[in-house]
């Protein structure tokens, strides 16, 4: 993005605050930093919403600004592809409106625009690519004019034009320096990347190098990025010691599929050294990869990794694995725009699985159940066993079981239901199957989304398993008025209590928490109920205000109540209650334990917000987190439950404070002014927060926070107490929001907020 476009969102953020509109305000200036940072859920939430708030208010450049890092924070980090397509070329086309293609960000889009293509097949979209990159005039003066050229040498790489990528980046680099500025770090790691392409990786480390001390775009990114590729350049030179040590973690970069095929290939290059393991758990980890670009859309990808992991597989003599994902591989080149060698590299891995030699089992095949089971299960290798088992699968039941779950937990579903199927249906009969392979089966189709497979065996299945089994699939799909009518059905027909609790949670889901805890009271005294359902019941109770209901659960679990009849209200210990925020995140919010279920809150929260102190909120009683084991961290864990709803608000309004911290006993006594009237407050500031003196302009300890106030306290209440409490004050507090609420002193509190640098 240019440089201007930050003087336009200061300009934004100012204006909106200016007429009231805070909440927006902070929400533009966060989202930037939420797609850098990883804060996905967040920037789903609040970035759409921007955008829809923008368009309403005709606001056509904030409207572009909150969908670029929207896409920017799917297509960065996360690598999506195919599914993001649209919506980048939605956002091209969003650029050439007359009142958007004069903003300074508008060739981000075209930059976005490249980046999905690649995500989803560089190769193919090369072409494109470089003409939409080409198109644009963006001058080495210009913040954008990097990133531009970045793309377009990571095009001419995908194009097979390395030679031409090397010198695309070196002028860039030139041009820059020429306009008094510096390439970015992301502009290096292209270079680098053209380099390694074109056979150079001595002069691809020294570019790395080189653009190691490169200011990042990414700056949350470049460290594991820079690791990653590193260690594939070191790889490539045969520097096995240097390249491992500079490789990133597999935990390091879970999260980050950006580099998921960079790191693939270093660890492909370096599986045969000591240092690292070529183990199950690698192959089961690519596979999680190649599935997640599957759904992300991301075509070539996948087939990569899945070829990568297909030679994993076949140097440790996993032939089986090696073989589908040959298939896999092959299959999903049907996806890609120029599929140029893969057919090639498709039948080198089918060769080389082909001339292995499988590990031998550990005993007669007859015999293989009895072993498989008497496996130690911290080291068995799991790979190993879905072999050895492979020939007694779908034919031997037993065998079946174990080999088609290590099968769906090694990352093949699909593999794992067809062979159940050939057992039960192909060559059984369904109707008068296990429910515990029906329960298996299930499993393996709905996580291989094989719906309509699904629903075909269900017609074969007896009533109770039947509407069981679909129910399950309807929950997994989260359509809950169908899983609620399933479910009902399985337990009229007798489907037991898996039935029960699938019938209560799609209601609960549904909204319908009265219905949900009879569903389960029905069961609570029978053998087959366990005290997650009495906790299930108490809390659907709770949301329903069913206090009898939730005293039966109480009793039932051993929590002792005082109160016999109508609401509960106790005194239960302090709890840390999390609930959403606006932006998307989470705030814990320290409050008073009231019941099973229920706590009020006790800390004041800013304006926006959808809860305040003095609420009444529902919890899920399943801890968040475990209770220490040392008693000494016992005595200060407050534990953390997850709020489900909101039960009765308490009507309380927060007002904000801000200025210079007073002395200690100034500060005693205030709190216990507000303490006797009942009125929480709760200090946001930390240590770190300071003011100016405006006698001599030095830092000083600053304080702010909120008060919140009952709905039968007035705002003139508010600001006559705070008034009277801070009057003898060294330094005067502000609380500029209540004075202009008012009309009371508003200038007295803005020369505060001026002199103070509040």
């Amino acid at each position: 993005m240019d440089v201007d476009i930050w003087s336009w969102v200061g300009d934004t953020q100012r204006q909106l605050h200016e007429d009231g509109n805070t909440g927006l305000a902070m929400a533009i200036g966060d989202v930037p930093a939420q797609a850098l940072e990883g804060r996905y859920a967040q920037l789903d939430v609040l970035a759409p919403a921007i955008a829809q708030q923008a368009g309403t208010m005709g606001q056509p450049w904030l409207e572009f600004y909150a969908r670029y890092w929207h896409l920017v924070g799917r297509i960065g980090d996360r690598a999506q592809g195919a599914v993001a397509l649209a919506d980048a070329e939605a956002l091209v086309e969003f650029t050439r409106r007359e009142d958007v293609r004069d903003c300074p960000a508008a060739p981000g889009a075209v930059i976005a625009l490249a980046v999905t293509q690649a995500n989803t097949d560089g190769p193919g979209y090369a072409a494109e690519r470089l003409a939409s990159l080409g198109a644009l005039d963006v001058a080495p003066a210009s913040p954008a004019f990097a990133a531009v050229a970045e793309q377009h040498v990571a095009a001419l790489i995908d194009a097979g034009r390395p030679v031409e990528a090397v010198a695309h980046a070196e002028a860039a680099v030139a041009a820059l320096r020429e306009a008094g500025r510096e390439a970015s770090w992301e502009l290096g790691a292209a270079s680098a990347r053209a380099l390694l392409a074109a056979g150079r990786p001595e002069d691809a480390l020294t570019a790395l190098d080189a653009a190691t001390g490169f200011k990042p775009d990414d700056p949350v990114a470049k460290a594991h990025r820079e690791g990653v590729l590193r260690a594939f350049t070191l790889a490539t030179l045969g520097r096995v010691a240097e390249a491992v040590e500079a490789l990133p973690d597999l935990d390091v970069v879970a999260d980050h599929p950006r580099v998921w095929l960079e790191w693939a290939r270093a660890i492909r290059l370096l599986s045969g050294s000591e240092q690292i393991t070529n183990s199950w758990q690698l192959g089961r980890v690519l596979k999680q990869w190649i599935d997640y670009f599957a759904m992300m859309g991301g075509h070539r990808a996948r087939v990569d990794l899945a070829i990568i992991a297909g030679h994993l597989a076949v140097a440790r003599q996993g032939v089986w694995q090696a073989r589908l994902l040959a298939d896999l591989a092959g299959s999903a080149a049907g996806e890609l725009r120029e599929s140029g060698d893969v057919a090639g590299r498709v039948a080198e891995l089918r060769a080389a699985a082909d001339a292995v030699t499988p590990i031998p089992a550990p005993g007669p095949e007859a015999e293989l159940v009895a072993y498989f089971d008497a496996a130690d299960g911290f080291n068995a290798d799991p790979e190993r066993w879905a072999g050895w088992l492979a020939p007694l699968a779908g034919r031997d039941l037993e065998a079946t079981r174990r080999q088609t779950t290590t099968m769906g937990f090694l990352g093949y579903p699909s593999q794992g239901a067809d062979t159940y199927w050939t057992l039960l249906v192909e060559s059984g009969d369904a109707a008068t199957a296990d429910p515990q392979d029906i329960a298996y089966i299930t499993g393996l189709l709905v996580e291989a989304r094989q719906d309509e497979r699904l629903e075909q065996l269900a017609e074969m299945l007896p009533a109770a398993q039947r509407h069981l089994a679909l129910g399950r699939l309807h929950r997994a799909r989260e359509r809950w008025e169908q899983a609620a009518t399933e479910a009902e059905a399985a337990v009229t027909a007798g489907a037991g209590i898996e039935a029960r609790r699938l019938w209560a949670g799609a209601v609960q889901q549904s909204g319908d928490n009265a219905k949900g805890a009879a569903i389960l009271k029905e069961i609570i005294d029978s053998d087959e109920a366990e005290a997650e359902d009495v906790w299930r019941m108490i809390t659907m109770a709770t949301a329903a205000e069913d206090w009898e209901t939730v005293r039966l659960g109480a009793a039932k679990v051993g929590m002792p109540l005082q109160s016999t009849e109508g609401p509960i209200e106790e005194e239960l210990g302090l709890v840390r209650i999390i609930l959403p925020a606006p932006d998307g995140s989470q705030r814990a919010v320290i409050s008073l334990r009231t019941g099973p279920a229920t706590a009020r809150l006790a800390i004041p929260q800013p304006p926006g917000m959808d809860y305040n102190a003095g609420d009444l909120v529902v919890f899920d009683p399943q801890l968040l987190e475990p209770i220490p084991e040392k008693p000494e961290e016992q005595e200060s864990f407050i534990p953390p439950f997850a709020a489900v709803s909101m039960l009765r608000p308490g009507g309380y309004t927060s007002w904000f404070f801000d200025g210079a911290a007073p002395s200690e006993a100034d500060w005693t006594e205030f709190n216990e002014v507000l303490a006797e009237r009942g009125w929480p407050m709760w200090v946001y500031s930390d240590e770190n927060y300071t003011v100016t003196n405006p006698a001599n302009g030095e830092r000083i300890p600053g304080v702010f926070g909120w008060i919140a106030v009952p709905p039968n306290v007035t705002p003139v209440e508010v600001d006559a107490l705070l008034d009277d409490a801070t009057e003898r004050w060294v330094h005067p507090l502000a609380w500029l929001d209540l004075a202009r609420s008012i009309d009371v002193e508003v200038e007295r509190h803005e020369r505060i907020v001026k002199e103070y640098g509040l």
